[in-house]
């Protein structure tokens, strides 16, 4: 059963599909060892970790991203999707490039392409409801793999208002999107989109988002009727964070204070992760016989 296969069934059986981000393979495997059944690479993710911006990628970097990642972990990759990189017949090549790479799923959104890096600070620009709709029917079309799930972002609830939120995503599942991806702005917002929009929701926890956008635990979206909640930036904010302050440390003592029998056990992790042992079997059997 391919990946895409996977990702519906955890859809109709999981009350709430937690997808955390990823930005390279390592990552990914790491969400995956920690039991998590899904993995997220976002436009934000991609565009910082090869120091652009989202807006500045491209369809074929995040299509190639993803596939180092994808190759390399037995869980569903859901990606961003971007604006479908342009037109219908450009959403039509990225379905296809995705998932010739093994991605089990994508959203788009509503945005005009290319996006401006604006977009961080919150400036938003969206496009008419009949063109979205038809990217969205494009991408239908496109898929070869059913399964593949197509999820409809809108960003209508931060620029147009609650209520055109809502219209927009119901008017993406008929044109015949999986899922609905979209902003609520406040606690009591987030609460009745589940009832209001027609379909699968899935929310985006930005962690340190100035949008003052409320975040929640997988608890909350459960009770509030969510399908899927995407940590959408945690990985590369908690990395950062990390190596400032190691690097820092070094930068102004000369050296870490890192505890070194602590380091081992976190290498022996990485190299847990990476399938170095499976390696060393391999060459025990072949090259490094006594």
């Amino acid at each position: 059963m391919g990946m895409a296969s996977t990702l519906r069934q955890l859809l109709q059986n999981e009350r709430v599909i937690v997808a955390p981000v990823c930005y390279d393979p390592l990552t990914a495997r790491l969400v995956e060892s920690l039991g998590f059944k899904t993995a997220y690479l976002g436009g934000f993710a991609l565009g910082a970790v090869t120091c652009l911006t989202e807006p500045l990628t491209n369809m074929v970097e995040m299509a190639e991203h993803a596939r180092r990642i994808a190759r390399r972990i037995r869980i569903p990759l859901i990606i961003d999707g971007d604006a479908g990189f342009g037109e219908p017949i450009h959403t039509m090549r990225a379905i296809q490039e995705f998932e010739w790479g093994g991605v089990a799923g994508t959203h788009i959104e509503d945005q005009f392409y290319p996006k401006r890096a604006h977009y961080h600070k919150g400036v938003e620009h969206i496009i008419p409801i009949d063109e979205m709709a038809m990217k969205i029917r494009a991408a239908m079309q496109a898929r070869q793999d059913k399964d593949f799930l197509i999820i409809a972002r809108t960003d209508a609830m931060r620029t147009h208002g609650y209520d055109e939120g809502v219209k927009r995503g119901n008017a993406y599942i008929e044109a015949g999107a999986d899922m609905v991806m979209c902003f609520p702005n406040s606690v009591e917002e987030s609460r009745r989109a589940p009832k209001d929009i027609r379909a699968p929701l899935a929310y985006v926890n930005s962690q340190g988002n100035r949008l003052g956008r409320p975040i929640f635990s997988v608890q909350e979206f459960s009770d509030m009727g969510w399908k899927m909640v995407v940590e959408a930036i945690t990985a590369p904010l908690v990395a950062i964070q990390a190596l400032k302050r190691t690097y820092g440390e070094l930068a102004r003592e000369g050296r870490t204070t890192l505890d070194q029998a602590e380091m081992q056990v976190v290498r022996k992790e990485i190299e847990d992760l990476i399938g170095l042992e499976e390696y060393y079997a391999i060459e025990a059997e072949t090259v490094e016989r006594t």
